[in-house]
């Protein structure tokens, strides 16, 4: 797992808790009107839009927006049409970042990440400069305080998992990208206690930064993430340990 990933685990925790939920809400909201909108408001049969549902569930998103957002999507409700758009780019130390949006306003939201790269010492890269070096897949954390690891292997196994793995508090399942749903819904109907799971960007290999450069790429990643429109960013970046610890602590 990249450092990012890692990264993003830990930002993810202090979520639900800080000022960043209200932005959580409003990026999870898009993403669930933009499943909606091109695989159908049926959770059950659109798995795109039931990984968004579970995601805004563990949130704690409230039930009335999650339905409003499924059904401005469908079309029930009136609502803004987003379009999906991927910018490449290149970060502090030349990582490689791979950066998806939901937009109603293309233009404006360039603008917006061109500002912010030229902020943080980055710059955009051209299409296809980037994207190759990424492989889309599934992860799937499950606790690894309640499960022993060979009956965690045997539950990923049996679910038809990818690759496993123990790492520090959690197990971390790799799937193939069209085979996530299936495996995170025979996980769950196994009874598997499912931390967090979702569809992402693995680069297939990294460069480690040191601890000025960590704190300058985190930075980037941050301001980008701050931005309305932009829902994910994957970048090819690893942490030592112990450069991880002491930002985490921060």
């Amino acid at each position: 797992m990249s450092g990012h990933s890692k990264w993003a685990t830990i930002r993810h925790k202090k979520a639900q808790t800080d000022a960043r939920r209200g932005k959580l809400f409003s990026k999870l909201i898009r993403e669930i009107t933009a499943a909606a909108r091109v695989g159908g408001g049926d959770p059950d049969a659109n798995p795109r839009l039931r990984t968004a549902v579970d995601a805004a569930k563990a949130a704690n998103m409230p039930a009335d927006n999650i339905e409003r957002a499924v059904k401005r999507g469908t079309g029930e409700l009136p609502g803004v049409t987003y379009e999906e758009v991927t910018y490449e780019a290149y970060g502090p130390s030349g990582v490689a970042m791979v950066i998806k949006v939901l937009s109603d306003n293309k233009n404006r939201t360039l603008s917006e990440i061109k500002h912010v790269l030229s902020r943080h010492g980055a710059h955009m890269g051209s299409a296809g400069s980037v994207a190759w070096q990424f492989r889309s897949c599934g992860i799937i954390h499950l606790p690894a305080d309640a499960y022993g690891e060979d009956e965690a292997l045997e539950m990923a196994l049996e679910a038809g998992a990818e690759d496993f793995r123990h790492d520090g508090s959690i197990y971390e399942i790799k799937t193939e990208s069209g085979d996530f749903a299936s495996v995170r819904d025979a996980l769950a109907d196994n009874g598997a206690e499912i931390l967090h799971a979702e569809l992402t960007q693995i680069p297939q290999n990294t460069v480690t930064l040191t601890e000025k450069d960590a704190k300058k790429m985190l930075k980037l990643i941050d301001a980008l993430e701050d931005l309305d429109d932009v829902q994910n960013v994957y970048a090819n970046f690893d942490i030592p340990e112990e450069v991880m610890e002491k930002l985490a602590a921060e």
